[in-house]
Parts: structure tokens; C-alpha cells; sequence
């Protein structure tokens, strides 16, 4: 517990409560739904970032046996090219989990510094980036995404970029609304008061008391970018064959739905896990965060 001295500010919300990893981990831990989330986040995470350690086949490797269905040898089957299913699935985490963290990171660094500078300056600085953030919302998102990355070209670079440009203003928006109501609360009044200049104010005392709504944002924006992600490979805009992407094996696939299921099957499975996962989490952690339900 925070102690207040008398003639320095006063601890914020944030402070007070002891806010902190430890108190997160606190939330999940009593949230079942959350802590489903997380067991499947960690486990995709685990995948993407271990599978070059796992004795895999090669995941661009051809064989003569094509179409087959699940057998001991190739426990997900083979595509029409005689590749390992299984293999090309495991690699195909890393280039999804390298897209939605990338994207998603300079989303929330880029549209969290726009919303804390609108929603704490106020005036014609909140004015201005209102008006520029109103461009964005005017289009749907999933078609922002598309234009942009149809301009660049298709590339997994492309796609991330994409995403931030998405995401970018829903952060900010996020972030504004919040930030309005803190800049009036007693503890940033008392850290005024007590000399604290800006930049000590929102880091010391309005971040913290923001950091369980962007967790919360950050972990839907996640999923949607693993969609989102997925959607362009599939409309043949972000990675291209033979690289081992998953919207890229749900185009492959579709052409054999009638006699080579898995193809598409696995793949999509593989796109459900992590998007639930991403969204369990999320609203685990909206629940487990919420103040009213302490």
C-alpha cells in the first residue's frame, strides 16, 4: 500500500492498489475465462517462437505422396504438393504472431502518444487530432487494411503497416476518453500543485491508471490482427507461396474441399485457436480488471 507524505502528491488510483504484473497475474488467476485465454495465447506463443526447435519436416519439402489424409507419418496429412501439413501449419504461427505483435506494438505506441496528447492538452490540439482520426473511422476497417496494403503491395511488411494505420486511431480514441477524465482527478490536481510538470504527471500518475484498458485493447487488437492477418495471405496480399502462411493454405485448400477436407480444415482451426484465444483473454481481463466487480 502507497503512503501519502504530507506536501508531496498524493498516490494515484493506480498506485494505491498496488497496480502492477503482479496484480494482473492476481486477475487472471481468479478469472477462468482469462486464464482459458492465456493457456491458449501462451501455448501459440510457444509454438511461434520454438517450432525451429521441434523435429519438423521441412515445411517447403515435396514428396510424391499427395492429398493424403491424416496417417502416422504426416499426422495433419499433405497438401497437393506432397507437403507436410503439420510442419507448414507450426511455421505458419510465427509469420501470424510476427504480424499482429509488430502491427499492434506501433498501434498502441503511435495512437496511445496521439490519445494521452489530445486528452491531456486539450483545445485545438484535441481538435486537430480528432478531426484527422475522423479520416480513418470513415472507412470500414477491414477495407482500410485492403486499400493500403493493395497501394504497397503484397508483403507481410505491407500488412503490418497496414494494421498499425487501422489500429492507430481506435488506440487513441481509447486512450482520449480516459485521459480527460484523470486530468481532473484530486491526485493530478495535488501533483500540480505540488510542482510536477507534465511529462512527470502523465507518466507518473495518468499511464499507470490506463494500463488495464490497453491491456485489454491490446489483447482484442491482437486477434483481430491474426485475422486480419490471415484474410489478406487469403486474398493472396501478404505472404505469398510457397511460404507457409495460413490464410495462404486456406487458398490452397478450398479448390480440394470436396475430396481433401484437412487442407482447409487445419489451417482454419489453427486461425480459430489463436483468434479465441486473443478474445478469451481480452474479455477475461475486462471482467477480472473491472473495479465494480472487486
Amino acid at each position: 500500500m502507497a503512503t501519502w507524505i504530507p506536501g508531496s502528491a498524493s498516490p494515484s488510483p493506480a498506485a494505491a492498489r498496488g497496480f502492477g504484473l503482479a496484480g494482473i497475474g492476481g486477475a487472471i488467476v481468479r478469472e477462468p475465462v482469462a486464464l482459458a485465454g492465456l493457456v491458449m495465447v501462451a501455448l501459440y506463443v510457444a509454438v511461434a517462437l520454438g517450432v525451429g526447435f521441434l523435429p519438423l519436416r521441412d515445411p517447403l519439402a515435396l514428396s510424391s505422396q499427395r492429398l493424403m489424409g491424416p496417417t502416422p507419418e504426416f499426422p495433419l496429412g499433405t497438401d497437393a504438393l506432397g507437403r507436410d501439413l503439420l510442419s507448414r501449419i507450426l511455421f505458419g504461427a510465427r509469420l501470424s504472431i510476427r504480424v499482429a505483435v509488430l502491427s499492434v506494438a506501433i498501434a498502441t505506441l503511435v495512437g496511445g502518444t496521439l490519445g494521452l496528447v489530445a486528452g491531456y492538452l486539450g483545445g485545438l490540439a484535441d481538435l486537430a487530432i480528432g478531426r484527422v482520426l475522423d479520416v480513418f473511422f470513415a472507412f470500414p476497417a477491414i477495407l482500410l487494411a485492403l486499400g493500403i496494403v493493395a497501394a504497397l503491395g503484397p508483403d507481410p511488411n505491407n500488412v503490418i503497416i497496414a494494421i498499425a494505420v487501422v489500429y492507430t486511431p481506435i488506440f487513441a480514441r481509447v486512450v482520449r476518453g480516459p485521459v480527460l477524465a484523470l486530468k481532473a482527478r484530486e491526485f493530478v490536481e495535488a501533483a500540480r500543485a505540488v510542482g510536477a510538470t507534465a511529462p512527470r504527471i502523465v507518466i507518473r500518475h495518468i499511464v499507470p491508471n490506463l494500463m488495464s484498458t490497453l491491456i485489454v485493447q491490446v489483447s482484442l487488437a491482437l486477434s483481430w490482427a491474426v485475422l486480419t492477418e490471415g484474410a489478406l495471405s487469403f486474398l493472396g496480399l501478404s505472404a505469398q507461396p510457397p511460404a507457409p502462411s495460413w490464410g495462404v493454405m486456406l487458398s490452397e485448400g478450398r479448390q480440394y474441399l470436396e475430396f481433401a477436407t484437412h487442407l482447409a480444415v487445419f489451417p482454419g482451426l489453427a486461425i480459430m485457436i489463436a483468434v479465441l484465444g486473443f478474445n478469451l483473454l481480452g474479455d477475461g481481463l475486462r471482467d477480472a480488471l473491472d473495479p465494480q466487480r472487486r
